[in-house]
């Protein structure tokens, strides 16, 4: 199986042995707390489930700045988007040792135990420079970066150790996987060459094909749908709803144990070509050898070009830095010539009418006027969950 980025085994940071899970949690009631934002309490438990390995815990200032600029850690470890723990002034000390609680699950419980080796000021300009590299702009309206510079000036790094995964096993108990989780199903199932899809959508007609391109241009012997569970910005379609639209369709349109369904725990950054390259090193961590990054891939609004996704690995990641391999793909879409789903770029003799391919807006107004898309863009078990969901909301 693929090797894990940066070492030779998986090391994921929740405790699994019970006596020292146990030791924790009762020393944790009497450490000095925290109360964590959604975006270091999400790091947490990426860093718990193995996907942020060989990450140990939250980087200081300087790897965050490394990072951000070179895409590398001071110690040369290649990292695409700075792991960190920026908090309003904590009152915490350097040597400390504390408890993170969660912010997102009620009475706020123990989420880790963090041994603070510094506590530094990041100045606004820090915050500025970080925010450019990683997002590209600096634009407040940008939800990326509206929430990067409004976590704080405080950083806390150092170790942590995991004692629980917030939310998401109570919510998606039959979705939420861990690195550890998936790279052993894989195992089990016997898979040697294994496509990963993320996605934070639903997914319609196109997406189902470009998932069954790579599967047979690849050989792959399966794919690996990963879905992100966390926080998104304010109009997307919830974790449970997307969830259930693919199921649907992988129980309808894919043959037996071909597709495994899973999700992770992480709130989106929207950072476009950066998010991309993250994207593919949780998914080496997960053991998937392949790793399909498509058109505008975790963008949001006008703010990166539709291929930055991919360019990125060509222009800013060295050859060698990661295992994993890119499927670039284009826009998919039905065509009406071909009476099939195929990549844009790949039939140059089409026109835009050629192709049925409707916009987001247009999609949402359909459904909640209770109007399934036509067939050839999504697929009818599929629209009526979403337009059930989003009559439900009227």
């Amino acid at each position: 199986m693929i090797k894990p980025h940066g070492s030779d085994t998986l090391n994921p940071l929740f405790v699994y042995d019970t006596e020292a899970h146990h030791k924790l949690i009762q020393e944790a009631q009497s450490l000095p707390s925290l109360l964590l934002n959604s975006a270091a309490a999400a790091n947490a438990v990426m860093l718990g489930a193995g996907y942020f390995n060989p990450l140990t815990g939250y980087m200081n200032l300087a790897d965050a700045l490394s990072v951000a600029t070179d895409l590398k850690t001071t110690g040369g470890l290649f990292w695409p988007v700075p792991v960190i723990n920026l908090t309003k002034e904590s009152g915490v000390k350097a040597g400390q040792r504390i408890a993170l609680r969660d912010p997102n699950v009620e009475g706020n419980p123990v989420l880790a135990i963090m041994d603070v080796t510094a506590v530094e000021t990041v100045s606004d300009e820090q915050l500025q420079l970080m925010a450019k590299e990683i997002f590209g702009n600096t634009d407040p309206k940008h939800p990326g970066v509206q929430v990067f510079t409004s976590l704080g000036n405080t950083l806390l790094s150092g170790p942590i150790q995991v004692l629980n995964f917030s939310y998401f096993h109570s919510d998606f108990p039959d979705t939420f996987r861990t690195a550890v989780e998936i790279r052993n199903e894989i195992a089990e199932r016997g898979w040697q060459k294994v496509v990963a899809f993320q996605t934070r959508n639903p997914m319609h007609r196109a997406h189902e094909e470009l998932c069954r391109m790579a599967m047979e241009r690849l050989d792959a012997d399966g794919i690996v749908i990963h879905m992100l569970l966390g926080k998104l910005k304010e109009g997307d379609i919830p974790a449970p709803v997307r969830d259930a639209c693919i199921r649907k369709m992988v129980e309808v349109y894919f043959p037996k144990n071909t597709v495994m369904v899973t999700g992770y725990g992480f709130d989106m950054l929207y950072a476009g070509p950066r998010e991309a390259v993250l994207h593919a090193v949780f998914r080496q961590n997960m053991g998937a050898t392949h790793f399909i990054v498509g058109r505008d891939h975790a963008g949001v609004g006008d703010y990166y070009g539709p291929f930055d996704g991919q360019t990125i690995f060509e222009e800013r990641v060295p050859a060698g830095a990661l295992e994993i391999e890119i499927f670039g793909a284009d826009n998919t879409a039905f065509s009406k010539k071909l009476g099939k789903v195929v990549m844009m770029r790949e039939a140059p003799d089409h026109t835009p009418d050629d192709f049925i391919n409707l916009s987001g807006t247009k999609v949402r107004q359909m459904l909640s006027e209770g109007k399934a898309p036509p067939p050839e863009f999504s697929r009818p078990e599929v629209a009526q969950i979403l337009m059930d969901y989003y009559r439900s909301t009227l």
